[in-house]
């Protein structure tokens, strides 16, 4: 009965999405800081089909630009004076303090699309699917339940969706991709564009990244009960001539590992330690929330401002793998 509810409770949010969206002359659309291909292809997969619906509409997307996503879009630059009026529509973002471009209060009206647990019910309209692999697919889904009312898919817009939930489930590798992610996949690559050019992209790396890659390997700590940990200090990331984000995107890599059940990796930049757990079994996210962060129970960050706090939170990753 919950889900059912849940279900009828998203459709109509859908509904009223579109309808405020006909609204408005000028929507712009934000998304996370640190962004990841759903980040990005959720964000402008949204702005291509509302450009193709609505084209008397301004539309834009902005937020910090991301160089290792550079090959997905590029962000717009719009002046505070353009807020005024407009409609805001932030997506895959949990929490206000993680929204790229704090301006996202200065617009008329604000929604929020969103898959993470929904703790922070910032915005008018809140449409939050925890049960999404991505909210790339929520916004096929938004495109499918509006086709009727004028929405339009374009080829960009399908493919940026397609990056997006190919990136959140891990090459639908994760528990999150269900039959509904695979049928989605499946209708958006009917659109023109090169999957192939696509994947290799996503997934190319760097000389430097492949051999940390491998001290990762050589010097993962396997602690009791499947825990383990990873600490990549500011001077061996500079070492390795490596950006923080690519050290932080080999927190994946230790997935098939047997015998692990949650990692945390201990990433140190100038003033904090950024943590990255992965899991697969113990609820991760409630541990990142504790440390100011957040996330899925299988995938979560935060940060620490002190090894001594990340030697508690050691401690603590311990004793969630030994309950679970």
């Amino acid at each position: 009965m919950k889900k059912e509810l849940a279900r009828e409770t998203g459709s109509k949010m859908k509904t009223k999405i579109l309808q405020t969206i006909k609204l408005f002359d000028t929507i712009i659309i934000h998304r996370h800081v640190r962004p990841d291909p759903d980040a990005y292809g959720s964000q402008g997969g949204l702005a291509e089909i509302l450009k193709a619906s609505f084209p008397d509409k301004n539309i834009y997307i902005v937020g910090d630009d991301e160089p290792d996503l550079a090959y997905l879009n590029r962000m717009d630059r719009i002046s505070d004076e353009t807020y005024r009026g407009a409609l805001v529509i932030v997506c895959d973002t949990a929490n206000r303090e993680r929204i790229s471009d704090q301006r996202f209060h200065l617009g008329e009206r604000l929604i929020k699309i969103d898959h993470h647990p929904n703790h922070d019910a910032y915005g008018d309209l809140q449409w939050v699917d925890e049960d999404a692999s991505s909210v790339s697919e929520m916004i096929y889904e938004f495109y499918l339940s509006g086709k009727e009312e004028g929405l339009r898919m374009t080829d960009a817009a399908a493919r940026l969706l397609f990056a997006g939930i190919v990136g959140d489930t891990g090459r639908f590798l994760y528990p999150s991709a269900t039959e509904k992610t695979f049928d989605y996949a499946g209708e958006l690559i009917h659109y023109h564009f090169d999957r192939t050019a696509l994947f290799n992209k996503m997934y190319e790396i760097e000389p430097s990244v492949a051999r940390l890659q491998g001290y990762i390997y050589q010097n993962l700590d396997i602690l009791e009960h499947g825990a383990a940990i990873v600490v990549l200090k500011k001077e061996l990331i500079e070492k390795f001539g490596v950006t923080v984000r690519e050290a932080s995107q080999l927190v994946t890599t230790l997935g098939d590992i047997k015998g692990l059940k949650a990692w945390c990796f201990f990433i140190e930049e100038e003033g904090q330690i950024r943590l990255r757990f992965r899991s697969k079994g113990p609820a991760i996210n409630e541990l990142a929330r504790k440390y100011g962060g957040g996330g899925h129970p299988l995938a979560a960050g935060a940060n620490a401002y002190s090894w001594e706090t990340a030697e508690a939170v050691k401690k603590e990753l311990i004793a969630l793998c030994k309950e679970g």
